[in-house]
């Protein structure tokens, strides 16, 4: 019978698992074990990856704490009251040693790159200001895709979490400098997927001095203040000031034995001859903390070392079976991206050759209407013209026929007058006559 299964005889509590990007709430059985529900968070994010991974929560004391396994839920240092919901965090407990070659899922590339991005965001991984623009621009591209030019507006990365407080405050620089500074970056990584963009993030990231490391506050015998650091690969004595660079390391390989007693913690290495390493915690529950993570970090160092077991090799098959499948989706979306805008820049050309056909054909009509039109025009001045000929010519035969006319009455005048002078002598005549008588 599952464990999940709500009867009502049996008692149940409500619990909330926050992972880093969604909020998941069950109800669970009072006699629930921390695998149960560990078990029941991986299957309902689909995580088979599960050796990573644990349920953070913070015990009665304020102590941040691992959930155990194979303890009831109840059994451990959580919150009792039975009003409130019980709310653990999904984290990543251990680190890949090269997390190309070890994360197969795609869901564990994932959370491993939300968690990694917060813990340099957070400042709690230090992160050179060159490196954490490149990671910046490698988040822009897993959650806004491809760079697009047209879409893309200033500003629409100042507003986004990219780069550590502390990168912002070493350099006299605005936001909108970063900004721009992030965008060259990101517009190389065109054509890569969210996936692959994670990945490039975690292959940056697991190089940085403090990425995968637990650092714990410890005393030697001296009293000297120290810091160890449980990584993937072994443990690490830092000097209080400096959480970059190991004072003393410790590989798996060359520890023989780990253990405590109270608040003394004791390295022994694999020579017998090399003396043991022995400082002292703050409190016994961190030690016991230090000792579950050293050995959940050794088992995961030994059985890298071993051949695949035939569940990761499935699930590796599976993972290079989906990749290539997915590279082929990628490359036929490619194809028929490029053949649309092919297909899109030759409609362009063609709808740029009907416009500019068309501003011909306009071009020619105005140019016929004007030929038209001075036709229409020229044809008018013709028959104005012919009008005006034949008129002159009515005015010049009308001008002849006044000459003529003239000519006669100068004529007649001209015979008048010789009459008249003619009949003036003869009156001159006469009257001499009569004048002699």
């Amino acid at each position: 019978m599952s464990p999940f299964r709500k009867k009502k005889s049996e008692k149940s509590f409500p619990v909330k698992v926050c992972t880093l990007d969604a909020e998941l709430e069950f109800n669970l059985q009072w006699r629930a074990t921390g695998r149960d529900l560990f078990e029941l968070v991986c299957r309902t994010i689909g995580l088979r990856e599960t050796w990573y991974f644990g349920l953070q929560y913070e015990d009665s004391k304020g102590f941040i704490s691992w959930l155990k396994l194979d303890k009831k839920v109840q059994d451990q240092s959580i919150q009792k009251d039975p009003q409130s919901t019980v709310s653990f965090m999904f984290f990543a407990k251990f680190y890949p040693e090269e997390v190309a070659e070890e994360l197969v899922q795609e869901v564990t590339k994932h959370y491993f790159f939300l968690q990694v991005k917060q813990a340099i965001l957070s400042m709690d991984v230090y992160c050179p200001p060159e490196a954490s623009v490149l990671l910046a621009s490698y988040a822009v591209q897993a959650k806004f895709g491809d760079f697009d030019l047209d879409t893309y507006k200033p500003g629409m990365l100042a507003n986004e979490d990219l780069l550590p407080q502390r990168v912002i405050d070493q350099y006299q620089m605005t936001l909108d400098m970063w900004e721009e500074r992030i965008r060259v970056w990101y517009s190389d990584h065109r054509g890569m997927s969210r996936d692959e963009a994670e990945m490039e993030y975690l292959k940056i990231a697991q190089d940085l001095d403090m990425y995968g490391v637990n650092y714990f506050p410890i005393t030697n015998k001296k009293e000297t203040e120290l810091w160890l650091g449980v990584t993937p690969l072994g443990l690490n004595i830092y000097e209080k000031e400096n959480k970059l660079q190991p004072k003393t390391t410790f590989t798996w390989a060359e520890i023989r034995h780990i253990s405590f007693d109270d608040k003394k913690f004791i390295i022994k290495p694999v020579d017998k001859n090399s003396p043991n390493f022995v400082f002292f915690s703050q409190k016994v529950r961190m030690n016991k903390l230090i000792l579950d993570l050293c050995m959940g970090n050794h088992d995961l160092f030994m059985r890298r070392r071993k051949p695949d077991s035939m569940e990761l090799q499935q699930m590796k098959a599976a993972a290079k079976e989906e990749k290539q499948r997915r590279q082929i989706e990628r490359n036929r979306l490619a194809r028929e991206k490029q053949l649309r805008e092919e297909a899109e820049r030759d409609r362009a050309n063609m709808e740029q050759r009907l416009l500019q056909y068309q501003e011909e054909i306009r071009l020619a009509n105005e140019a016929l209407k004007r030929s038209e039109e001075s036709a229409d025009l020229l044809a008018e001045k013709s028959r104005v013209a012919e009008e005006e000929a034949i008129l002159l010519s009515q005015k010049a035969s009308e001008a002849e026929q006044e000459i003529t006319r003239l000519r006669l009455s100068a004529m007649r005048k001209e015979e008048e007058k010789v009459t008249l002078e003619r009949k003036t002598r003869e009156a001159e005549l006469l009257t001499a006559r009569l004048r002699s008588c």
